[in-house]
């Protein structure tokens, strides 16, 4: 049995989103996350998690940053925690810092985000940068190589007021499932590495 093939390939351009009550739910979004990941372990991964701690609809990705930051993951690095929220204030100066800080890293950003009623409470991960603040209609920088979205509540209408009057009970076990995906996926990428190796010295005997 191929392994590798059955544990991590997956079409990354397919459209990915769960509900975050499914069963599995983590574990499909850690395949997922771990399918798009940079194949050289060399490179690093940096965890960027937008949001603020004064609007419960907005506090996901704060959340999440903390929930992981306390895990104590291998191979993630995180930005935005509740102690330390990254908000449209501070946005470009973390960009900045993480920029110094870290050599061509590969950037998951993680944020809220308003949808359709019947897609609220789903997961969305996909290719390209999340784009902070779009939901209530502001200007910011887009941040990632790829993008994790949660779908807190309905948009259409008074979308600022509507992430102030969000759920928390809601936003708390979307993070759980997203914060458990990310700690199963630096378990995996930690596999998917050990078994390239593998193959790599397969070919060179």
């Amino acid at each position: 049995m191929n392994l590798r093939y059955k544990l991590f390939d997956h079409h990354k351009k397919d459209p990915f989103r769960i509900p975050h009550d499914q069963e599995l739910a983590d574990h499909h979004i850690a395949l997922r996350i771990t399918s798009m990941l940079p194949a050289t372990i060399n490179q690093p991964i940096i965890i960027f998690c937008i949001g603020t701690d004064r609007s419960t609809g907005d506090c996901l990705g704060p959340l999440i940053g903390t929930k992981i930051s306390e895990k104590g993951l291998s191979h993630f690095h995180v930005y935005g925690t509740l102690d330390e929220p990254i908000h449209a204030v501070n946005l470009q100066e973390k960009i900045d810092e993480m920029n110094k800080r870290y050599t061509n890293p590969f950037i998951i950003g993680i944020d809220a985000c308003l949808g359709r009623l019947k897609n609220v409470g789903s997961i969305t991960i996909g290719e390209g940068p999340i784009k902070p603040g779009a939901g209530v209609n502001k200007d910011l920088t887009p941040v990632g190589d790829m993008h994790i979205t949660g779908i807190v509540n309905v948009s259409g209408f008074m979308e600022f007021f509507v992430l102030q009057n969000t759920r928390l009970s809601l936003v708390m076990k979307i993070a759980n499932t997203i914060a458990n995906g990310i700690c199963k996926a630096d378990y995996l990428y930690l596999r998917k590495m050990e078994l390239d190796h593998v193959e790599e010295d397969r070919f060179t005997l």
